[in-house]
Parts: structure tokens; C-alpha cells; sequence
């Protein structure tokens, strides 16, 4: 059996950059440096223009750059909650306070997850962070646009651009075991999935397939017990099949974002991809 060892769900280890680099202007305020950014978002300087009321709360995803291509495969992820930022271009994480001052995004001091990742992501990351703090800000319905340096990148309301998949008629193939704080892949050559319809779930458990009555309600399902046929498979099969089924219980809450459904019955779960 070949499988992805487990991967403790937890960011890697965590460090503060500021998003001035060499050469870039100080802060107002602070000469010489940027200031610390308090854990209150408020502590942010500069007054908050509207726009930000239109960020909080929402995610977008890059469509386009002008004057500086994005690494191929690669996509920007920006997030606005509650005052604070939380962007990834294809390898770390980074995220922290931020405000619109006169039409001016400001991020001065983002954390970051610290991966090695191939240099080229880890030179985007760079350019990212620099980026988002100094860039003219432009929001328009679900479209935002920052600018900087000569380089436009132009950004789509995450819920237009990539639309979550109903859980209804949709096949979800399941790319990942929840186990306690873990998350292990699919054995290679195996595969698992789960069809929704009104009241009920057919079940391609790796080895058996059957149904059984799923109730679903506002965020949480109820499934019924699950006939499944009963051949015999090999070890790697029948270990998918008990683990599926383990997750499928009396109470599962769930939540889909875009093509991923992430099913948790407490400690154990399931993640799926929408199948094309």
C-alpha cells in the first residue's frame, strides 16, 4: 500500500515579516521601520476608508496580472475578516492586520508560514506581501484590484470565481482520512466517493458500495445505517472502507468551499473533491 503519511493538521512554524524590503519607504510615523501592528485590528494606522466595508468578509481569487506574470499553476487567495488579511500565492500563508487609508491597502507586518517551497513560490510570496501593503485599492462589486509598482493584479470574489458545488447530485470523491489532529491520503489505486440525493447517500466505500438514508440539515447530516454489499478486498481496500463508513454517523457537521466538502463526526472525517 502506498500512502501519503500523515500530515498533522497544524501551519508550519511561524514567523513576522514586514513588507517593506530593501529600499522601500518607512512607515509613516515610525522612521526608519515599521511599526509593530497591535493584535487589535483597530491598532492599524490610518484611518479606514469605506472599501474596507466591502473586503471584510470576503474571499477573491487572482484572474489576471499586468506586469508581472504569476508562477504557472499558481493562484492568489486573499481574505478579509474582521479587520485582518490572510493571503497565499502557491506556498506559505501569511496574514495579519490591515486597513484602506485614502484608497491605499496597508498591511505593514504579516506573519507567515516558513515551507521551502520551489524558489520561484517562495519569490512570489515575497512579492505578495510587498504587494499588499502600499497598493492602490480598487473595489468594484465582486471585482478588487490592487496596483503597485507598475503591476495590476486583478482579483474575483472568490464565490463567482469558484462557486461552491451543491452537495446534492454532486460525486464526491474522497481525497482524505480525518483521524484525530491528521490527515492521510487515499491508498494509491483506490477510490472512494459519496452521492447525495433527497434523503439519501449512495456509498462507494473502496471495496463495497451500497446507501443508506442521509438527513441533511443546516450545516449538520444524520446518516441512517449503510447497506453495503459484502465481498472481500484486500487489506488497503477494506482499511478506505472502514474508515468511510466510520465518518458517516448519527451526526456529521459538514461545509463546502468551492469543489471541497469536509465532513467532521468529532475527531474523525472526511475530506472530498467534487468530481469533474
Amino acid at each position: 500500500m502506498r500512502s501519503r503519511s500523515a500530515i498533522p493538521l497544524v501551519l508550519a512554524s511561524v514567523i513576522v515579516v514586514s513588507a517593506c524590503g530593501a529600499g522601500s519607504s518607512p512607515t509613516p510615523g515610525a522612521p526608519g521601520a515599521s511599526p509593530p501592528v497591535a493584535a487589535d485590528p483597530s491598532a492599524v494606522p490610518g484611518p479606514t476608508d469605506p472599501p474596507r466595508q466591502g473586503l471584510d468578509g470576503r474571499t477573491f481569487l487572482s484572474t489576471k496580472t499586468d506586469g508581472r506574470g504569476l508562477v504557472a499553476g499558481s493562484r492568489v487567495r486573499l481574505s478579509f475578516r474582521d479587520g485582518t488579511i490572510g493571503a497565499s500565492a502557491g506556498c506559505n500563508s501569511m496574514g495579519g492586520a490591515y486597513a484602506v487609508d485614502g484608497g491605499v491597502l496597508r498591511a505593514p507586518q504579516l506573519a507567515t508560514t516558513e515551507m521551502a517551497c520551489d524558489p520561484a513560490l517562495m519569490a512570489q510570496d515575497q512579492w505578495l506581501a510587498s504587494l499588499l501593503d502600499g497598493a492602490a485599492v480598487t473595489l468594484d462589486g465582486d471585482t478588487l484590484t490592487l496596483a503597485k509598482d507598475g503591476v495590476t493584479l486583478t482579483l474575483v470574489d472568490r464565490e463567482v470565481a469558484d462557486p461552491d458545488r451543491p452537495l446534492i447530485g454532486t460525486r464526491w470523491v474522497v481525497d482524505g482520512l480525518v483521524s484525530g489532529g491528521t490527515v492521510s491520503s487515499v491508498p494509491a489505486g483506490l477510490e472512494a466517493a459519496l452521492t447525495f440525493s433527497d434523503g439519501q447517500v449512495a456509498v462507494e466505500a473502496g471495496c463495497n458500495s451500497g446507501s443508506g438514508a442521509a438527513t441533511i440539515a443546516d450545516r449538520t447530516i444524520a446518516f441512517g445505517q449503510i447497506a453495503l454489499t459484502a465481498m472481500a478486498c484486500p487489506e488497503p481496500a477494506m482499511a478506505l472502507e472502514q474508515a468511510v463508513v466510520a465518518a458517516l454517523g448519527p451526526r456529521v457537521g459538514y461545509s463546502i468551499e468551492a469543489d471541497v466538502l469536509t465532513l467532521d463526526a468529532g475527531g474523525i472525517g472526511l475530506t472530498l473533491r467534487a468530481a469533474p
